[in-house]
């Protein structure tokens, strides 16, 4: 076991829940994209719990290591070696039947979300879809006194940062050709909403 690999306790307490939810959207055999893996735990569950999913990690450079780490010591057959990505000048990641992305936007500054949406269609399949998991706001207010603790937290750490409203999102993914098809409410005050292209 390796010891030093990065660790969320985020990622442990939600991926049970966000993996009924895929399961529930993600056809055998199909090719997933996850923007932002982060530690990689992510993967490495689903991966498991899902073998007949091909799941592809991205994220910034300096994040990768610690991917490599959780996915050499899995060494599931459907994890290939994460690949670099950032939405300010990313390369072509090909196209997927799923984009994925867990707990991001908020961490993201506004310009990234915008990329991110606005990038989106180009790497999905034409039956692909968009799966975003985290906190959102409703109409610019928290959802709940934790939601309102955290994004000021986040603000304070990163101006930038921040929870994102629920609506400036949907308007970005409507003005990058996507239809919302699914809402969940999610434990701890999360969603997850899917996006198709339209």
């Amino acid at each position: 076991m390796n010891n030093d690999k990065p660790f969320s306790a985020a990622c442990d307490r939600n991926r049970g829940p966000i993996a009924d939810r895929l399961e529930a959207l993600l056809a055998p055999g199909a090719s997933v994209l996850e923007i932002g893996s982060g530690t990689g735990q992510h993967a490495v569950h689903f991966g498991a719990a899902m073998p007949w999913l091909r799941w592809q990690c991205s994220d910034r450079r300096e994040m990768l290591a610690g991917i490599r780490c959780w996915l050499d010591e899995a060494a599931l057959p459907n994890l290939p070696a994460p690949i670099e990505l950032d939405v300010n000048a990313p390369p072509d990641p090909g196209r997927h039947d799923a984009l994925f992305t867990a707990n991001t936007l908020h961490i993201m500054a506004w310009r990234e979300v915008e990329l991110l949406f606005r990038q989106a269609p180009q790497w999905l399949l034409p039956t692909g879809r968009v799966i975003v998991y985290g906190p959102f706001h409703r109409d610019g207010r928290p959802t709940s006194p934790g939601n309102a603790a955290f994004d000021r937290s986040l603000r304070q750490s990163d101006p930038a940062s921040g929870i994102r409203d629920l609506a400036a999102v949907e308007a970005l993914a409507c003005e990058s050709g996507l239809r919302r098809v699914t809402e969940w409410a999610m434990p701890a005050n999360n969603l997850m909403l899917v996006w198709k292209l339209a």
